[in-house]
């Protein structure tokens, strides 16, 4: 049963034709449409072996997601693409962040480094690119239901072409599998809201593409991909790079390269002061493309900077004269420390929040409210009167049950919640405890759905994150906004046992919103 609607939702299937009439549909369908990723290494000599693509784990229903809540989300996206863009000009704030964090995180710490790198050399590159992503879960007090964000991704933030598939699968179910059901399904089209998040992302990345110009050099421009080794999530990747090619009345070079390589097929021409970064494709080197725009798809995680190589590799990047998607300062406003000093609660902050900084008068105080109401409470760990509150807060054995630990991470698998809290607390040294920030858990309302996953059904209650997407580019020197826009959504949803909800990282899948 439902708490967001009447009724059972979803039907309970038979465990005979019926619900393999359903399940086949769906695995043709995903195959067909490229609603699909790579297997895991664990399926090479398994069930998997030999297989190109599987189907992405996917809900047999699309999950029920209040309207009211969803349109909130969608409406508030541009003004967090413009707070962001704006929190990733402010070098010194986000340098006395850093600063907090770097003792417990060499990663971070590393991520400084290049900037200052660059920075003493001068920056020939102004423009900024983001492909943003406003993550949420619907907190439920009472009979309130109201929007809380989980997070802010600034790089890599995945599965916007996958989502538009997932949008198109639930759409396409409903006209021709759940009217036959035994217990029929009706859902008008007005419940199943458009997704075009692949074509807004690409959308992104074309502008970017144009506001690079022509070559200064004489080259063909093309859009470089910078991938994982061995990437699994290479479909939902694809799409935004077929849409990104026919995005236009001339198509945009598009290429894929491992981040590993990025020192072994681009360079940067000595001689040229304007740093143009040069592509020479590994099936035809004596080609060279000029890079317009760098989108990085890895990057976001120590893995990726396995030796010393990897970080000249991010700086050749980033003093060049590509458009990066996220620079190094846009990828540190992603910090959780960012979203920690955003979000403390006032009552325990002396003087304005930090909000303020970024959000002045002169914007209306309506902006400053319609974000604030999104905050849950999250608390540094520090030796700040807040951090030290917190402190007593995570290794209390029954208080730390309502909170969640996360590191300055992306990607999933990070995070430490409830009484796993003062355990890792305890493995770690008090001095690094302030690389972490503690965040009070959101309380979603009960739901019911069947997950299909590796070929294999999983029934029960669930939890629904629902992602916002959204694309800016900005001048990082004078602030003017060229482009930001809301870019369609993600809805990712897991078993309600589940801590983390990553769908690459093996826990969550996709789904779609069913609106009520």
């Amino acid at each position: 049963m439902s708490s967001l609607i009447g009724g059972i939702y979803p039907p309970t299937l038979d465990d005979g034709v019926e619900r393999d009439q359903l399940v086949q549909t769906i695995k043709d369908w995903t195959i067909a449409n490229g609603l699909a990723v790579r297997p895991p290494p664990a399926f090479a000599d398994g069930e998997f072996e030999g297989a190109l693509a599987i189907s992405a784990p996917v809900t047999l229903f699309p999950s029920p997601f209040p309207k009211a809540c969803f349109e909130e989300a969608r409406a508030i996206q541009t003004k967090y693409n413009e707070l962001y863009a704006r929190i990733s000009q402010d070098e010194e704030y986000l340098g006395s962040l850093v600063q907090e964090v770097a003792g417990g995180d060499d990663f971070i710490a590393n991520l400084w480094k290049v900037h200052l790198r660059v920075k003493e050399e001068g920056y020939v590159q102004n423009l900024s690119l983001g492909l943003f992503r406003s993550d949420y879960m619907v907190h439920q007090d009472g009979d309130n239901l109201q929007i809380k964000q989980v997070e802010f991704n600034t790089i890599a933030s995945s599965f916007g072409g996958l989502s538009t598939q997932t949008s198109l699968l639930h759409k396409h179910l409903a006209k021709t599998e759940y009217p036959l059901l035994k217990e029929p399904v009706s859902l008008p089209p007005a419940d199943l809201p458009p997704n075009p998040s692949a074509e807004g992302l690409a959308a992104g990345l074309a502008a970017a593409f144009h506001a690079y110009g022509k070559s200064a050099l004489g080259h063909q421009t093309c859009v470089l991909f910078l991938v994982q080794d061995e990437e699994r999530n290479v479909f939902d990747q694809r799409h935004l790079e077929y849409a990104l090619r026919s995005s236009g009345a001339e198509p945009i070079p598009v290429f894929r390269l491992p981040f590993s390589q990025i020192l072994t097929h681009t360079t940067i021409p000595p001689s040229s002061p304007g740093r143009q970064l040069l592509y020479h494709p590994p099936q035809n080197p004596a080609r060279t493309f000029e890079v317009a725009v760098v989108y990085l798809r890895a990057g976001y995680g120590p893995a990726d900077y396995p030796s010393q190589s990897a970080w000249e590799a991010r700086y050749q990047i980033e003093r060049s004269a590509a458009i990066a998607c996220p620079s190094v300062l846009t990828q540190l406003a992603g910090m959780k420390k960012v979203q920690q000093v955003l979000a403390t609660p006032e009552a325990v902050t002396s003087g304005p929040g930090a909000l303020r900084r970024f959000v002045p008068d002169s914007d209306g105080d309506a902006t400053y409210q319609a974000l604030w109401k999104t905050f849950a409470n999250i608390y540094p760990l520090d030796t700040s009167p807040a951090g030290l509150e917190a402190r007593r807060l995570a290794t209390d054995p029954e208080e730390c049950k309502r909170f969640v630990m996360k590191p300055q991470r992306e990607g999933g698998g990070n995070n430490f919640y409830r009484t796993a809290i003062p355990r890792r607390l305890s493995e770690i040294p008090e001095s690094h405890w302030g690389s972490y920030i503690l965040m009070e858990l959101i309380t979603p309302p009960p739901l019911v759905n069947t997950i299909l996953r590796n070929g294999k059904l999983e029934h029960g209650g669930v939890i629904c994150e629902l992602g916002i997407y959204g694309t800016c580019l900005w001048d990082q020197k004078t602030g003017a906004v060229l482009r930001n826009e809301e870019s369609g959504y993600l809805l990712r949803t897991k078993g309600d046992q589940s801590e983390e909800g990553g769908v690459a990282a093996g826990y969550g899948c996709m789904d779609s919103c069913r609106l009520v």
